[in-house]
C-alpha cells in the first residue's frame, strides 16, 4: 500500500515538472504596446523638457530604441537625449534640431515591432509689428473692411478686435463680422460711430499666448445720406474645403451692403442637418462624415439685390482598420495566411514588417497587399509581424506574433476523456487531441483490437473517433495512439452505454390572436441515472427566459414535463417551436408551429414619384399582414416646419388593402415633405413605414394673401405701412416678395411698391406733399418666382402725424401742499388735423432754474386737470401745459408761477393723556408747535381702531382733546394723533388705551427722534406692569 503511495506521488511530481516547463515555454510573448508617442506640440519659448512615451509588455522584458526622420537615434551620444525606461526625453529642445518624426522600436527574444509614428512640433506667435498703421476711410454707409496682418505664427489663431481701449471688444453681429481664418474685421456698412481706433487681438490657444496689433484708426465721413446697395460677398470660404471624418468644419460668408444683408445657407445637393450651427456669417458642421461632402451655397439678400458664392467640402478619412491581423501559434512545415483590410480615403496602401523590417515577397513567402501567405513554416519564421496602413493623412498599425511549433505527441494537457457516457442507439464523438509539432498520425483501438473506417465507426480527418447507432456491445476501452518525426504517445477512454431520451408528449400546433395565451404541452423519458433537462427554441433560436419573463412559463415541479406556457402574445412570438429533452449523452426534439395573428407590420419601399405642386404619387410595398387580410392602407405626411404627422388626403378617399399606389392632394407648393404608410385590419393598425426621402413640391403662384396689415408713425411727409411676414408655407416659391397698393383715401389711382425679401415686415413711403396724419387705403399681396397672389382686403392706414398747434387755454395752478401743485385748463378743440390727441403735458421747473431742465409729466387721456406731486415745500415754480400727439407735445402755454406751501409739521403731538368716563375716554394732548419754516397748525387728525376691528374710524377737532368710545369689553384701542396744516399731515403719536386702565398718560420728547413703533411698544409694556401691580 505504501509503494502506491510512493509511485502516485512520484508521478504527481513528474507531471507538475511537465506542466511547469510547458507554462514556462508559454510565458514567453513578444512585445505589445501598452503606451506608443502621441504627436506633441511644444511652446518655441518654453524651458520645459519634452517626453515621449513607449511602454511595451513583454516576456522576457524588452528593450527599447528610437528612431528620429527614419535614423536610428544615438541616444548614449546626444546629451539632449536620455532613455527613461522605454520614455524618450529630449533636454532644451530646439526647433531646428528636434523637429520631426519619432518612432519607438520594442524588442526581445520573441522578436520587434516598431510604434506609431509621432510628430514633434514647435508652437510659436511673433509680435505685431511695431510699425504704425495706415488709417482706413471709409464713406458712412459702405462697407469696409481692416486688415489684421497677424505676425508669424504656428498653429492656427482665433481672432478679437478692440475698439479705442481694452476691455472693450468688437461683438460680431450682423453688421461686423470677424473672420477666423485671416483675422479680418469685416463692417457690412460702416455708421458714424464706427469712427475709433482698432486693435487686432491674436491668441494661439494651443500656446497660451495672445498679442496686439497696433492701433488702426478708422475714418467714417458722411456725404449726405447714404445711398442702399445691393449685397457683395467679401469674405468668402474656399471653392474646395478638404476636411476628414470626424473633424469640424467652419464656413465662413459676409458681405458689403445697405441694408445690412441677411445670410443664408444651404446644400444644393442635399439638405442641411438641423444639428449643424447656423450663425448667419458661420456655417459650423460638427462631427463630419461622407454624407456632409457636396457643394454649399451662402446668399447675400437685401431689399436691393442679392449675391450667391458656392464652394465644395470634401471629405476624406484617415486609414481605418476593418481586419486585423491576430497572434498565432502553426505547427512547422504548415501554411500560413494573415489578411488585414483599411479603409480610407485616399485608399490606404498596405506593407509588412517583420520584426521591424520590411517584408517583401521571396521563396516559400508571399506578400499580395494586405495578404501575407508562408507555406511550409520554419523555426525561422516566428517573430513578430506588423501590418502597416497608410495614406497622406496617416499611418496604422496592427501587431501579431507567429509561433512555430515543433513538439512530440503529448496528451498531458488534452488527454482522452477517461470516462465517455453514449445513448443506446446514438452517436458518438471521441476526441484525440495531443500537442505535436508537425501534426501527428492518428490510430484507434479497442481494448488489443485495430479500428478501421466501417459501418458504426469512422475515424474523422481531425482524428476523432465516431462510434454510430451505439448499442450495449460497444462498451469497452478505446486508445488513441499519435506518431510524428520525433514521437509516440497513446491515452484510453471508458465509453459507457445509456438508455436512450424519448419525447413521450410532443407540442400541438396553436392559432391565437395578440394578446392571448397558449401551452405547448412537452414530456420525455431517460435514462434514470442521468439528469435531465428542457430547452425550448424559437425558429431555432434558443429562447432567453431571462431576457422574456412575462411571455413565458414552465413548470418546476416534474423533471420529466418541460410544458411552454406563452402569455400574452406578441407577433413576434409566432413561429416554429421546438422542445428539446436533453441528457449528458444524447437528446430528442419535437416541434410545433404557433400563429399569432396581429395587427399587419409597417409596409415598405415608400417611393415618391411624379411631384407637382399640390400632389405626389406614392407607391410602396406590402408589408407582414400579420395573418389577419390588410383591409386599407393610410398615408401620413410631416412637413419639415412641424414634427407632427398628419394624415393625408388621397386618391382614392379610402385606399384598399390590394392597393400599393395612391395619389397625394392637397399639399402646399415649394414645401419639403416626408411621408409613411400604415396598414389596417380587422384587428388594427400596425406601425407605420419608414418615413420616405424628402421630397420639395413643385413652386406655384401665391395663393394666400399677408395679414396684419396695418401702420402709421414715423417722420414727417411719411406712411409707414407694416405686416406680418409670410410663413414660408404660404410662400409657394422661390424668390418671394410683396406688392403694395396704396392711395389716399377719395382717390382712383393707386400706386405701387415692391418689397423683394420676404422676412420683411415694413414699408415706408416718404413724399414732401403728404399732409400729416392723411388717410390713405392700403392693400397688400406676395409674389414668387412663378407669379403673383391674391391683394388683402384693404385697410385705412394714416400717414405720420406731426405735433399739434393747438394751445390750452386758462390755465390755473395752486399750491395743493407743500408738496403737490393742482392745475387747470380748458380743453383745446379737436379740429387739428395734425394727429389724433392724446393728452396733455405739463411741464415744471424751479423759478431760479432753467427751463431746459424742466421735468414733464403726461396725462393719459384728455383730462384737464392734473395734480404734480413731488416738489419741494415752500418753493416758487414755473408751470405750462400743452396738448400732445404721436409725433409729440405742441406748444406750451403761458407759464404760470406757483409756490407750494410751507412744510407739514414736522413734530407729533406730545405729553398725551386720557381719562376713562364710564363708556368713554377723554384723551388730551399739548398743542404742536410750528417751526419758522412750516405751515401753521390748523387742527388734528385722531385714528381710532378697536381690537378685532380691521376698519379703523377718523375723527378731526381744532381742539387739542377728543373724547371717544371705550370698548364694550376689555380689549384695547389704538390711537393715532397727528397734526394737520395746509402744508399736510404731520407725523402720529400712538398710545394703547384699555377700559381698565382708567387714568394714563405717555410723555414724549419732540428732541428726541423715537419712533412710533417704540411709542406703541413702551406704552404696551407699561399697560402690562401697571396690570400686573394691581394683581
Amino acid at each position: 500500500m505504501g509503494t502506491s503511495i510512493l509511485e502516485f506521488l512520484v508521478i504527481l511530481a513528474i507531471m507538475w515538472v511537465t506542466v511547469c516547463g510547458i507554462m514556462q515555454n508559454y510565458a514567453t510573448f513578444g512585445p505589445v504596446f501598452e503606451e506608443q508617442p502621441d504627436n506633441t506640440l511644444f511652446p518655441e519659448e518654453s524651458e520645459e523638457q519634452v517626453s515621449l512615451q513607449c511602454q511595451a509588455r513583454a516576456s522576457p522584458p524588452a528593450t527599447y530604441r528610437w528612431k528620429v526622420n527614419g535614423t536610428e537615434l544615438a541616444t548614449e551620444s546626444d546629451t539632449h537625449y536620455s532613455l527613461i525606461g522605454g520614455n524618450l526625453v529630449i533636454m532644451k529642445p530646439d526647433k531646428a534640431k528636434h523637429s520631426g518624426s519619432y518612432q519607438c522600436i520594442a524588442s526581445n527574444s520573441m522578436g520587434t515591432i516598431v510604434s506609431k509614428e509621432a510628430h514633434l512640433r514647435f508652437g510659436y506667435l511673433q509680435w505685431f509689428s511695431a510699425e504704425e498703421r495706415n488709417p482706413v476711410t471709409s464713406k458712412e454707409g459702405l462697407g469696409t473692411v481692416i486688415s489684421c496682418n497677424p505676425p508669424p505664427h504656428y498653429p492656427g489663431l482665433s481672432y478679437r478686435w478692440l475698439l479705442n481701449e481694452f476691455p472693450k471688444f468688437i461683438s460680431p453681429d450682423g453688421r461686423h463680422f470677424i473672420s477666423q481664418v485671416t483675422g479680418n474685421l469685416y463692417f457690412a456698412k460702416t455708421e458714424a460711430a464706427d469712427k475709433g481706433a482698432y486693435s487686432c487681438l491674436a491668441t494661439s490657444n494651443a500656446i497660451s499666448k495672445s498679442s496686439f496689433s497696433k492701433f488702426i484708426q478708422l475714418n467714417v465721413f458722411n456725404e449726405g445720406e447714404s445711398k442702399q446697395y445691393p449685397p457683395s460677398i467679401k469674405a468668402k470660404f474656399p471653392p474646395e474645403n478638404y476636411v476628414l471624418t470626424g473633424q469640424t468644419v467652419n464656413l465662413e460668408c459676409f458681405a458689403f451692403g445697405n441694408p445690412v444683408p441677411q445670410i443664408k445657407w444651404r446644400k444644393v445637393d442635399g439638405t442641411l442637418s438641423p444639428e449643424w450651427k447656423v450663425t448667419e456669417p458661420v456655417l459650423q458642421i460638427t462631427n463630419i462624415g461622407f454624407e456632409e461632402e457636396g457643394t454649399y451655397e451662402c446668399e447675400a439678400e437685401n431689399a436691393k439685390g442679392k449675391d450667391v458664392f458656392r464652394g465644395r467640402v470634401i471629405v476624406q478619412a484617415q486609414p481605418e482598420w476593418l481586419q486585423v491581423i491576430t497572434d498565432t501559434e502553426a505547427d512547422v512545415e504548415s501554411d500560413l495566411q494573415w489578411t488585414c483590410a483599411a479603409a480610407g480615403k485616399p485608399r490606404p496602401s498596405v506593407r509588412w514588417l517583420r520584426n521591424g523590417q520590411p517584408l517583401l515577397s521571396k521563396n516559400h513567402v508571399d506578400v499580395n497587399g494586405g495578404t501575407l501567405r508562408i507555406t511550409k513554416l520554419t523555426k525561422e519564421d516566428a517573430g513578430m509581424y506588423q501590418c502597416v496602413a497608410e495614406n497622406k493623412h496617416g499611418t496604422i498599425y496592427t501587431n501579431a506574433e507567429l509561433k512555430v511549433l515543433i513538439l512530440a505527441p503529448d496528451f498531458r494537457m488534452t488527454p482522452v476523456r477517461p470516462l465517455i457516457p453514449a445513448a443506446r442507439g446514438g452517436e458518438v464523438f471521441i476526441k484525440c487531441q495531443p500537442r505535436a509539432a508537425p501534426k501527428p498520425l492518428i490510430f484507434w483501438s479497442k481494448g488489443t483490437e485495430l479500428l478501421t473506417n466501417s459501418s458504426s465507426t469512422v475515424i474523422t480527418l481531425d482524428g476523432s473517433l465516431w462510434i454510430k447507432n451505439i448499442s450495449k456491445r460497444d462498451e469497452g476501452k478505446y486508445t488513441c495512439f499519435a506518431e510524428n518525426s520525433l514521437g509516440k504517445a497513446n491515452s484510453t477512454g471508458t465509453l459507457s452505454v445509456r438508455e436512450a431520451t424519448k419525447i413521450t408528449l410532443a407540442p400541438t400546433s396553436a392559432d391565437i390572436k395578440v394578446g392571448e395565451s397558449a401551452t405547448l404541452q412537452c414530456h420525455a423519458s431517460h435514462d434514470p441515472t442521468m439528469d435531465l433537462t428542457f430547452t425550448w427554441s424559437l425558429d431555432s433560436s434558443l429562447i432567453n427566459f431571462d431576457k422574456e419573463k412575462g411571455h413565458y412559463l414552465r413548470p418546476t415541479e416534474n423533471e420529466t414535463i418541460g410544458d411552454l406556457t406563452i402569455v400574452n402574445a406578441q407577433l413576434k412570438h409566432s413561429g416554429n417551436y421546438t422542445c428539446t429533452a436533453q441528457s449528458v449523452v444524447d437528446s430528442s426534439s419535437a416541434s410545433a408551429v404557433v400563429v399569432v395573428r396581429g395587427p399587419p407590420g409597417p409596409p415598405g419601399g415608400i417611393v415618391v414619384k411624379n411631384v407637382y405642386d399640390t400632389s405626389v404619387e406614392l407607391s410602396w410595398s406590402r408589408g407582414y399582414d400579420n395573418h389577419s387580410p390588410i383591409g386599407k392602407y393610410t398615408i401620413e405626411a410631416q412637413t419639415l416646419l412641424s414634427s407632427q404627422w398628419k394624415q393625408a388626403k388621397t386618391v382614392p378617399t379610402t385606399i384598399e388593402g390590394n392597393r400599393e399606389n395612391a395619389q397625394v392632394i392637397s399639399l402646399v407648393p415649394w414645401m419639403d415633405y416626408r411621408f409613411r404608410v400604415t396598414a389596417t385590419n380587422i384587428l388594427g393598425t400596425g406601425e407605420p413605414s419608414m418615413p420616405s426621402s424628402v421630397v420639395r413640391t413643385k413652386e406655384a403662384a401665391p395663393m394666400v394673401a399677408p395679414s396684419g396689415l396695418s401702420g402709421g408713425g414715423g417722420d414727417p411727409h411719411e406712411l409707414i405701412i407694416n405686416w406680418m411676414p409670410m410663413a414660408q408655407e404660404y410662400q409657394y416659391g422661390n424668390g418671394f416678395g410683396y406688392i403694395l397698393a396704396f392711395r389716399k383715401m377719395g382717390s382712383t389711382d393707386w400706386q405701387s411698391a415692391k418689397v423683394p425679401n420676404a422676412q420683411s415686415s415694413r414699408y415706408v413711403y416718404k413724399n414732401e406733399t403728404i399732409a400729416p396724419y392723411t388717410p390713405f387705403e392700403v392693400k397688400i399681396k406676395g409674389y414668387n418666382s412663378q407669379g403673383e397672389g391674391p391683394y388683402s382686403q384693404t385697410a385705412t392706414v394714416y400717414s405720420a402725424e406731426e405735433v399739434p398747434k393747438l394751445v390750452p387755454s386758462n390755465v390755473t395752478a395752486n399750491a395743493f401742499s407743500s408738496q403737490e401743485i393742482s392745475m387747470t385748463w380748458n380743453p383745446v378743440q379737436q379740429t387739428d388735423t395734425n394727429g389724433i390727441l392724446q393728452g396733455y403735458e405739463i411741464k415744471y421747473w424751479k423759478a431760479n432754474e432753467n427751463e431746459a431742465a424742466a421735468n414733464r409729466v403726461r396725462t393719459a387721456g384728455l383730462e384737464t386737470q392734473a395734480r404734480i406731486p413731488g416738489l419741494l415745500p415752500n418753493t416758487l415754480y414755473s408751470v405750462a401745459v400743452s396738448v400732445y400727439n404721436s409725433a409729440g407735445a405742441g406748444p406750451p402755454s403761458a407759464a404760470k408761477m406757483v409756490t407750494t406751501k410751507k412744510a407739514l409739521p414736522s413734530q407729533p403731538p406730545s405729553s398725551i393723556t386720557w381719562k376713562n368716563h364710564g363708556s368713554r375716554v377723554t384723551i388730551m394732548w399739548d398743542h404742536v408747535k410750528a417751526h419758522k419754516n412750516e405751515s401753521a397748525v390748523q387742527g388734528y387728525k385722531v385714528l381710532h381702531k378697536q381690537e378685532g376691528h380691521a376698519i379703523p374710524k377718523l375723527y378731526t377737532t381744532t381742539k387739542n382733546s377728543i373724547q371717544l368710545p371705550l370698548p364694550d369689553d376689555n380689549s384695547y384701542m389704538a390711537v393715532e394723533v397727528r397734526a394737520v396744516g395746509e402744508g399736510g399731515e404731520g407725523p402720529p403719536a400712538e398710545v394703547i388705551i384699555s377700559k381698565d386702565a382708567g387714568t394714563g398718560m405717555m410723555v414724549h420728547n419732540p428732541s428726541t427722534n423715537t419712533s412710533a413703533h417704540g411709542i406703541l411698544t413702551a406704552t404696551i409694556l407699561m399697560l402690562v406692569l401697571i396690570g400686573w401691580l394691581e394683581l
